[in-house]
This record gives structure tokens, sequence and C-alpha cells, in this order.
């Protein structure tokens, strides 16, 4: 996928002049330091009809897939967030639950993200190997102050580059792959393997990514990076 491709030619006119010409800034990828996080794939997002259901989920789990597998085969280290809520009434968020969401459709979304509930397990069709870390992330960014279990992980594998994929774009996956940049790691959201409720919002994200905090490839140029091809623009 060139950037053209994706990219309105203003936005890649401004980043090729603050990039010196270049688009992109990830070149090469070192596997062994690099970490998929594939955000919040769990049938509450994934399945039609599910309170929190994103329409074009389902349609990136092969992309997914693609990838952690070539960087397991690289060497590499892979992580699925589960969004997690305990049973507490608002889940530890009332400024969204008591705020944002009428009542009724409040309690379907908790109910569905709280552990044990079919709807909170990770979409069937994602291929997780017994060495990847399944995690729970109580807040939009897994980077937030105790929102989860991910930094401590990342930090004890030496990681430096982190892959962003999942749902949703706009939500979950923009807010932490934001975070991780602003924690140091050099970040890639991978275009075609995330997924938000229209085109317009998915696009939106990955424009603003692009020019402020990190990189934006499909999955096809990273499995490429990962068996050790470079980048061109």
């Amino acid at each position: 996928m060139r950037p053209e491709a994706i990219f309105p030619a203003e936005l890649l006119a401004r980043v090729r002049a603050r990039r010196g010409g270049r688009v992109h800034v990830t070149t090469r990828l070192d596997p062994a330091r690099t970490a998929l996080v594939v955000v919040d794939m769990q049938l509450a997002f994934t399945q039609q009809g599910a309170p929190s259901g994103t329409g074009d989920a389902p349609s990136i789990v092969p992309a997914i897939n693609a990838v952690a597998a070539a960087l397991r085969a690289a060497g590499g280290h892979v992580a699925f967030s589960r969004g997690t809520f305990d049973a507490s009434a608002d889940g530890g968020w009332p400024a969204f639950y008591r705020r944002m969401v009428e009542p009724g459709l409040a309690q379907r979304i908790l109910e569905g993200l709280r552990e044990g509930h079919p709807l909170h397990a990770l979409d069937p069709g994602l291929e997780v190997a017994a060495g990847d870390f399944v995690f729970p992330k109580c807040r939009y960014s897994a980077f937030g102050p105790g929102a989860s279990p991910l930094p401590d992980w990342l930090k004890g594998r030496e990681v430096t580059t982190v892959l962003v994929a999942g749902t949703l774009t706009n939500v979950c996956c923009e807010s932490t792959a934001r975070d991780a940049m602003q924690h140091g790691y050099d970040t890639v959201m991978i275009a075609d393997a995330n997924a938000a409720r229209d085109r317009a919002a998915h696009q939106a994200t990955l424009n603003t990514f692009l020019e402020f905090f990190g990189d934006v490839l499909a999955a096809d140029q990273v499995i490429a990076l990962l068996q050790g091809g470079a980048m061109s623009d």
C-alpha cells in the first residue's frame, strides 16, 4: 500500500516537508524488540448485535493473524488486551457510564465486558498462541495509570517498537497508540488491522497519527519489515 492510496495529498505534503521528503519513519524493524498490541478484539466488539458492536471489526481478523504470525516467527512479542470491568455499578467510569450513555445501554455494555461473560472473550477467529500475553484493560489506553499490566510486560522484554491493531481505531487503539509514543516507544498503527464504526473516523485517526505521533503502515508492509525488508517511499 503506497501512502498516496489512503492519505490526502495535502497531508502527505506536510509530512514530507517535516521529514525531509519522507512519509514513513519506520524503515526497519527489530522483531526481538517489537510487540504487536491487539486492542479489545472481543466478541463484545466483533459480534453483530453486541452492545459495543463495530461493523468492520470482523474484517480485520485475517490481517491481525498474519502480522502476529510473522512477528512470532521472527522472534517478537504479541499481546491481546481485553476491555474488563469489575462488578461496580459503572465499572469505575462514572463520567462515561452515568453521564454519556443511557442506563439500559450502559448496563448491557458493562455486562459484556465483565470476566466470564461470553462477550468478554476474544473473537474465536483470532489465532492466539501459548506464549502470547492476554491481559485486562480498564481504560481506553492500555498505558493509563493503573489501566493494565502492559507497560511492565513491554519493559520486561526490552520492547522499543509497538504495533497497534484492533478496535476501535479512534478510541482505544488511538488512545493506546498515542500514549505508547509519549512513553517513548516507536509506534505504528496498522491501517488495515484497525477498525472503527465508520470509515471517516478511522481515516481521521490515521491522518492525525501519521502527522504527529508515529507511523501508519499496512499489514503487508509490516510483515515485509519483519522478514528483513526495508521501507522506502
